[in-house]
């Protein structure tokens, strides 16, 4: 087997988009559910168009959005459905993705507390915590 030339180092941290992004849950500093991560925004270096290994392409923002639906009737959700969560905002992409903000000041997390509100709350004991 020959030696393959290693890869460029590159500032930052590598993440496997479908194994540490994807489908994660993200909470605020606080600890408060926001959405869960349905897609990626992605940008290449000089917007060169193409991947080009040596340069690999850099996260802008997560999105997400009313994705239910569309997994059960099918389709795929316009991209002017999906809200941005900006990466910068980030502070740690772990198990749960945690962001530096509050999940009201971000337009992601309507969805969670309209959930909360209208449906959740009407499920017996989905008002408060078990004891």
């Amino acid at each position: 087997m020959k030696n393959l030339p290693r890869p460029p180092a590159v500032a930052g941290r590598i993440l496997d988009a479908q194994l540490d992004l994807l489908d994660r849950q993200i909470m605020d500093r606080d600890g408060v559910p926001v959405s869960t991560v349905d897609d990626l925004e992605l940008t290449t270096p000089n917007d060169l168009g193409h991947l080009d290994p040596e340069r690999p392409p850099v996260i802008e923002a997560l999105l997400t959005g009313p994705i239910l639906a569309t997994r059960i009737f099918g389709g795929r959700l316009p991209d002017s459905r999906f809200i941005r969560i900006p990466w910068r905002v980030v502070s740690d992409p772990g198990i749960v993705i945690t962001v530096g903000v509050t999940a009201d000041s971000l337009d992601a997390s309507w969805l969670e507390r309209w959930m909360r509100h209208h449906v959740i709350a009407h499920i017996p004991g989905g008002r408060h915590d078990p004891e």
